[in-house]
């Protein structure tokens, strides 16, 4: 069974930085798109970074310039480094891959999630 499991939640004050990991463990054959999604109380998750197979990366306008999102294929990890928070980066951070099985059958999966906390 696939699994993607978050790391690098917590507690920052603004104009600080955190760095997020999210691994994928199980039976893959490959991953392709890779991405992190926030979600805070009340609101809808919102796409915040992907990053494709190839390595091309996108990003919500309200992160540009201030997070940075990679990946490691051969861990099969994504990684979000978060720099310059603001108290509205506080959220639950989720992790997204779209996993490739060797029935070449394409599904996503999602994480558990990690808290971001940025006080003012």
């Amino acid at each position: 069974q696939v699994q993607l499991v978050e790391s690098g939640g917590g507690l920052v004050q603004a104009g600080g930085s955190l760095r997020l990991s999210c691994i994928a463990s199980g039976v893959i054959f490959r991953i392709n798109d890779m991405g992190w999604y926030r979600q805070a109380p009340g609101k809808q998750r919102e796409m915040v970074a992907i990053i494709t197979s190839g390595g091309t990366a996108h990003y919500a306008d309200s992160v540009k310039g201030r997070f940075t999102i990679s990946r490691d294929d051969a861990e099969n990890t994504v990684f979000l480094q978060l720099d310059s928070l603001k108290p509205e980066d506080t959220s639950v951070y989720y992790c997204n891959a779209r996993v490739l099985t060797y029935a070449r059958t394409e599904y996503p999966l999602w994480g558990q999630g990690t808290q971001v906390t940025v006080s003012s």
